[in-house]
């Protein structure tokens, strides 16, 4: 979809719509949005674009449930736009402060210019009738766990298995509205400087307690209109990422792997913890790797980019022996579900035997490239045992030379091995870290 910049006529709804259907289709927000977003002047657009395309997904189960009760059959795969306009009226009747009336005009309308007028009379009745029966309709709600808890029966039958006695609270903060995190670079200014820069610009925060450089905004804001942006003062990064680079013990001089790294925030932060480290930060996608320069240009800081995959390793990085590795390998993401929401559609339950082979594969290549005496960080954005201590306990019980060096922490809960992090817990999202260290011989 393209759209040019200023024209008074763009409807946000068949932006939205547009959107929404892509992601049915297994495209991600993180990769729809910005570009499109991006196109659009007016602020009021783009606010509610977004509003619509993020809060649909958050709560997808629960507006599917209720698209497959007022329709009496299915829309053909061809008409997913329409769909997608059935499900955004859905979400603003339910969530939003428009007007009825409005909503189902504007929604119904907007199948005009998708090029579908048959679709408007039909929208129009499925929105009416929501509203006719709306009280018998969020009973059924109330009464389907997928829909209550507006997530897949998988997951949580994952939670529940993870955490028996709060399992409805995790399943309640993976639907709640992250804050925007700031991470402080504390190489130009301390927290609280960086938090009196922000009163001054009229913007209110709070220390994230557990991240020593991390702050959670009262208000999300553009980032450009972050003061001191720009100039490297200030990154965006959540809490529980901020958490990685502390735990490495980072030494000036010592040879550094981020064998995953885009788009560069941690290998950002090791290099504002100890900016004389010799930091290699590796990625596949070579599109990322263009932010994790940015991000290394942007903060003035200096480290090897290369692409690679760290499944496979081979080229010089490889051929390196490293006093530190982090490995943030690629995972289900079922611990930041409420900042990438489209993850409870796109994700299956059958991903997750894919994505553990895949992060045993990437262990097992790169564990070579550590030093004897080194210390290797494992870490996932996930919440599932699978990805996370199962794993570990795997390679431990094989790798004669890989032992666990436990985290001593006031964060996140201990694990077989590691520690996890509970979406919400301390406003953070959910992460999971074990440290290995590898016998000296």
């Amino acid at each position: 979809m393209r759209m040019r910049a200023g024209v008074s006529s763009i409807n946000p709804r068949v932006v939205a719509a547009r959107v929404v259907q892509a992601v049915l289709a297994g495209r991600s927000l993180t990769e729809l949005l910005p570009n499109q977003l991006a196109q659009l002047d007016d602020a009021r657009d783009r606010g509610l674009i977004q509003e619509i395309s993020y809060g649909v997904m958050r709560v997808y189960p629960r507006l599917l449930v209720l698209e497959r009760r007022l329709m009496s059959k299915p829309l053909k795969p061809k008409d997913r736009d329409i769909e997608a306009l059935i499900l955004i009226g859905l979400y603003q009747l339910l969530y939003l402060r428009v007007a009825e009336h409005a909503a189902v005009h504007e929604t119904a309308g907007a199948a005009k210019k998708l090029g579908k007028g048959w679709a408007v009379g039909l929208i129009n009745g499925v929105l009416r009738s929501f509203l006719r029966h709306r009280e018998s309709l969020l009973e059924t709600l109330a009464s389907d766990p997928e829909a209550r808890y507006a997530l897949p029966q998988w997951l949580l039958l994952a939670l529940s298995a993870q955490w028996p006695a709060v399992w409805q609270e995790r399943a309640m903060a993976l639907n709640g509205h992250p804050p925007m995190s700031l991470r402080v670079n504390r190489r130009i200014n301390s927290r609280d400087e960086y938090l009196a820069l922000l009163k001054a610009n009229g913007m209110a925060a709070r220390p994230i307690p557990l991240a020593d450089a991390g702050l959670n905004l009262e208000k999300a804001v553009d980032v450009e209109s972050l003061p001191g942006f720009r100039e490297g003062r200030v990154s965006v990064q959540d809490g529980a990422a901020q958490l990685a680079a502390g735990l490495l013990g980072l030494e000036a001089g010592q040879q550094v792997l981020d064998a995953c790294a885009a788009p560069g925030g941690k290998s950002c932060h090791m290099l504002e913890l100890a900016p004389a480290l010799n930091l290699t930060a590796l990625d596949l996608d070579p599109v990322r790797l263009e932010r994790v320069r940015e991000n290394l240009v942007r903060l003035r800081l200096r480290a090897e980019v290369q692409q690679g995959d760290a499944a496979v390793p081979h080229g010089a990085w490889r051929e390196r022996r490293y006093d530190r590795i982090l490995l943030d390998v690629p995972c289900s993401a079922t611990g930041v579900i409420r900042r990438h929401p489209d993850i409870k559609y796109l994700r299956r339950e059958s991903d997750i035997a894919d994505m553990a082979r895949l992060q045993a594969r990437i262990l097992r290549a790169v564990w070579p490239c550590l030093k004897p005496g080194g210390v290797m960080l494992y870490a996932t954005c996930s919440i599932l045992p699978q990805e996370n201590e199962l794993q570990l306990q795997g390679f431990l019980a094989s790798q004669a030379d890989a032992l666990e060096q436990p985290i001593e922490a006031l964060w996140g809960e201990a694990r077989a091995v590691g520690r996890q992090i509970a979406p919400g817990a301390g406003e953070m999202d959910g992460f999971y870290y074990a440290l290995l260290v590898k016998r000296p011989r």
